[in-house]
């Protein structure tokens, strides 16, 4: 993705600024001090509520695949470049060991692209994969596979989907991002083509769409994909994770909290108050702490279920920390 991208900035050009943007002035600082000491004051509960049920029998697989709980709490993105030798080469920078990394850095769920239309086969190197999904369930994290269609070849977009969900994962993410059906009406379309095949073979399992952002979409870059269904992906899917990358743009949108906080305001509107939203930062190897800071107060302001850092790869362990409060996002198992 440039989570996902692919390659990470090519399809999400920075743009220029809109004229009219303006910085967070003293009431919005105050507003976000509040927004951020809620939602610590909530992770402060539900650590406490998680200490007094856990249980003593190690660590394994958690409960909730394929329910809304994967989305939950704190995500780390892997994509196809990070993991596979085919795109990756011979010492692929995530394998099993930085499973073990993400687990012992509090994150709750692995976003991990499983097929890539570059790599032979439904899904990429399927024993590599297959290992990285059971030390994920080893550790206790949650496995979602995401795939980002081409739109260009439906059938063969729709095979891939159909054989990550049939990996050992609890959940699937839609990375619905893809220029190269040149028209826009026309790959709309077909993504909500798509849609309604995959619908149709899972049934009313989970699933999330991985967007592009409204603000990118209305403001920075208008003519990228005009007439984006934001309406009826808020009406397919279970889930929104908007790709809130505010490393890619410039000026006063190159911050976690007025890019997190816009496009969380805009899709509310667009998909309607009652579909969750998930938003993922980055890139992570150019964000700040206050970013992040930032980051969980629009999180909080906007009453998203979930946030996660795009991605493993380029992120540091005080990354990780930071957005600590997330996992309070998730409730304590039943």
């Amino acid at each position: 993705m440039a989570a996902p991208t692919d390659p990470p900035a090519a399809d999400l050009p920075p743009g220029p600024d809109p004229a009219a943007a303006t910085a967070l002035d003293a009431p919005a600082r105050a507003r976000r001090r509040r927004a951020l000491a809620a939602l610590l004051a909530v992770c402060a509960l539900a650590l406490a509520v998680t200490a007094l049920v856990a249980r003593d029998d190690g660590p394994g697989r958690p409960p909730g695949a394929w329910t809304m709980r994967p989305y939950q709490g704190l995500g780390a993105w892997v994509d196809v470049y990070d993991w596979t030798e085919a795109l990756g080469g011979p010492d692929p920078a995530v394998g099993e060991a930085e499973i073990d990394a993400m687990a012992e850095a509090g994150v709750q769920t692995v976003f991990l692209q499983t097929a890539h239309h570059r790599v032979p086969g439904t899904v990429a190197e399927p024993e590599r994969l297959e290992g990285l999904i059971d030390r994920a369930h080893d550790r206790g994290l949650h496995v979602v596979a995401w795939y980002l269609p081409t739109l260009v070849d439906l059938d063969a977009d729709l095979d891939r989907l159909l054989a990550s969900a049939a990996l050992d994962v609890d959940g699937l993410g839609v990375d619905i991002e893809s220029v190269e059906v040149a028209d826009p009406a026309e790959r709309t379309a077909r993504v909500l083509e798509l849609t309604e095949r995959l619908r149709a073979e899972v049934g009313d399992r989970p699933l999330s769409a991985i967007t592009l952002t409204a603000v990118h979409l209305d403001v920075v870059n208008p003519d990228f994909w005009p007439g984006y269904p934001w309406a009826e992906l808020g009406r397919a899917y279970d889930v929104i994770q908007p790709m809130t990358y505010w490393s890619l743009r410039r000026g006063e949108l190159r911050s976690g909290e007025r890019y997190v906080d816009e496009n969380l305001a805009r899709i509310r509107a667009l998909v309607g108050d009652g579909v969750p939203v998930h938003p993922i930062g980055g890139i992570a190897d150019e964000v700040t702490e206050d970013d992040l800071d930032g980051m969980l107060a629009a999180v909080a302001r906007h009453g998203a279920i979930g946030g996660g850092l795009y991605d493993w790869a380029t992120a540091e362990p005080a990354h990780w920390e930071r957005l600590g409060p997330l996992r309070a996002l998730r409730p304590a198992a039943p």
